[in-house]
């Protein structure tokens, strides 16, 4: 079933207003919110009903439809717009404040669905780009991951570059870091140094395994859906299933 978008139609003759709702009629997921005779009501309506999609008429009473797009797009969440006017010189400043179409009156069914089509796509896009916002936001306030890794003992601190880090192994509450010839033992669980680490860089290919991508020379499948991982150093360890996916795809990129 198609999204649902709100619409506002704003035009001062009625006869156009009805024909826009027989149109909106023949389609799906459409609602009509309200109608709008002049452009002090648009303005009104828009800032209190949020519609996504304005049928808007350019020589109207009061405010023309370029002025009521002037009053209301500097606002976030403004709709997306189809001029529909029966003056065809309006067209290039329409598609300069970003209109989606410019229906000509009169227009015909098949018009106004292509119309309404590219509003669809560009409402969806508004969307998608609205949930995207607070991911975009949390990665921002997250910190950058970690350049070296602290090792603490109870005779020292030693710093551990993770470029240097080759793969590391769960060894219950620890976490042992293999960085070529030396071994380091750390006092954190695989899920906290994992979230630390940089994820396009470092991935978990099994419960108690997280590698560096690119150290991994080849990988080849056993059985059951786990595959073999072959460092460039030699050493082979285990992809289970349950990580083979994702580790795929950021290993596939690497090699």
């Amino acid at each position: 079933m198609a999204e649902r978008v709100r619409v506002l139609l704003v035009d001062d003759e009625a006869p156009a207003r009805s024909l826009l709702r027989e149109y909106l009629g023949a389609h799906e997921g459409v609602e009509v919110i309200g109608e709008s005779v002049n452009g002090f009501e648009a303005v009104k309506a828009i800032s209190e009903q949020r519609p996504d999609l304005v049928f808007l008429d350019v020589q109207m009473p009061k405010l023309d439809g370029f002025e009521v797009l002037e009053l209301v797009a500097p606002e976030p969440g403004a709709p997306a717009v189809i001029f529909c006017t029966a003056y065809d010189e309006y067209a290039l400043r329409a598609f300069e404040v970003h209109a989606v179409d410019y229906l000509l009156k009169p227009f015909g069914a098949e018009r106004f669905r292509d119309a309404l089509q590219r509003a669809r796509t560009r409402v969806r896009d508004r969307e998608r780009g609205r949930r995207l916002v607070p991911l975009l936001e949390e990665l921002a306030a997250r910190p950058a991951p970690p350049e070296r890794l602290e090792v603490r003992s109870s005779a020292r601190i030693a710093f551990v570059r993770t470029d240097d880090v080759d793969y590391a192994e769960a060894c219950g509450n620890y976490v042992l870091l293999h960085c070529g010839a030396e071994r380091h033992l750390m006092r954190e669980t695989m899920q906290a140094l994992e979230a630390r680490l940089d994820p396009r860089r470092f991935v978990r290919i099994h419960r108690s395994t997280l590698v560096n991508a690119d150290r991994v020379k080849e990988i080849h499948p056993l059985f059951h859906g786990d595959w073999e991982v072959v460092l460039r150093n030699g050493e082979r360890l285990t992809m289970t299933r349950t990580h083979r996916e994702r580790a795929q795809r950021l290993l596939t990129g690497r090699l």
